[in-house]
């Protein structure tokens, strides 16, 4: 697709550039770049809060694990969030959340994704499972995603003694969190794995083409820009990138049907690079009989409900995820506020 070099992106909501100003200074500015991938990841690692910094002082209890991998691939580590019991006894029948990092597949762990699990856990009673998940470029193609998959796998068999419902788990995550999500509701479908409640991708990962007005508006600017895009594509596949040999299982926008899957919460900013696949995968599912729920905020930039909580617009945004949590996992509806 070509476009003309004058194309404008969609303005920032107001209120949220302080906290994309913070982002951008938090990540020190470091283009990710094939040779910096190692530098971003060594500086992304510092800026995690450590498992024990996260939990202190919240109703939930953590657990490392470690569960068996893909066939013929290391074992996973995991970590185990639950609500905090006055008894000693495990809940019961409770829902279930498998946590998928973001981070491009190139940057992260899974501390990066165990924020959500404890506001899971105490809102909802959630028990989550946060996933340590393989990076490329040093093992590309589908690593990622058959090591998330390996944990779905442990998680839906180990529901009755995590205390979880396994009619009630779904998958979830951000970024490349969220296009691995994706990737993983396609592999229980297909492999005739565990059926899902649902799945949550927020601003996903879906397309290793690149090729959207959205990614092309946002080239050089925002969050997680054009450059820093291609730059985690061309890690994960390498020469493989824009043939037909590209798994649906590392990019889902390949997938060559849509149907048959859990019911989808796909959210994204309007002034952002993954708007349009977002958009897209929505459509298909759709098209092809399919139950999906998409919000396309006003904008809003890439990640903007974690960096800008309390714009007007990011507490719509959680408040539309929560509703849709409460759907899916049937819980009771939130009180009202006072």
């Amino acid at each position: 697709m070509t476009l003309d070099s004058t194309i404008r992106p969609v303005p920032y909501d107001p209120a949220l550039e302080p906290g994309l100003a913070a982002f951008l200074e938090l990540v020190e500015g470091i283009p990710l770049r094939a040779d910096t991938i190692l530098a971003n990841r060594a500086h992304f690692a510092t800026i995690i809060p450590p498992i024990e910094a996260q939990v202190a002082g919240r109703a939930v209890t953590a657990e490392h694990r470690v569960v068996p991998g893909p066939d013929g691939a290391p074992d996973v580590e995991i970590t185990i969030v639950r609500p905090q019991r006055a008894s000693a006894e495990p809940a019961q029948d409770a829902p279930g959340a498998l946590s998928i990092h973001g981070g491009g597949q190139v940057l992260g762990t899974r501390f990066f994704g165990t924020g959500e699990l404890i506001d899971l856990a105490e809102q909802y009673g959630a028990v989550g499972v946060a996933v340590e998940y393989r990076l490329s470029p040093e093992h590309p193609g589908t690593a990622a995603g058959e090591d998330c998959y390996a944990a779905l796998l442990w998680f839906a068999a180990n529901a009755a003694e995590l205390g979880v419902d396994p009619a009630r788990i779904i998958v979830s995550g951000a970024s490349a969190g969220g296009g691995l999500s994706a990737a993983v509701a396609l592999m229980a479908r297909d492999r005739g794995g565990p059926v899902l409640a649902g799945q949550l991708l927020n601003c996903p990962m879906l397309d290793d083409r690149n090729e959207t007005v959205s990614s092309r508006q946002y080239d050089g600017i925002g969050a997680w820009d054009r450059n820093n895009n291609d730059t985690a594509w061309d890690a994960i596949l390498g020469s493989d990138r824009f043939t037909d040999r590209v798994s649906p299982y590392s990019a889902p926008a390949r997938a060559a049907a849509l149907s048959g899957l859990p019911p989808a919460y796909i959210e994204v900013g309007a002034a952002e690079v993954f708007r349009d696949e977002s958009i897209a995968y929505a459509l298909r599912i759709w098209a092809e009989g399919g139950q999906a729920e998409l919000h396309v905020w006003s904008g809003a930039y890439h990640g903007f409900s974690g960096f800008s909580p309390d714009a007007i617009v990011s507490r719509a945004a959680l408040d539309a995820r929560d509703s849709w949590l409460r759907r899916t996992l049937r819980l009771p509806a939130s009180p009202p506020v006072a």
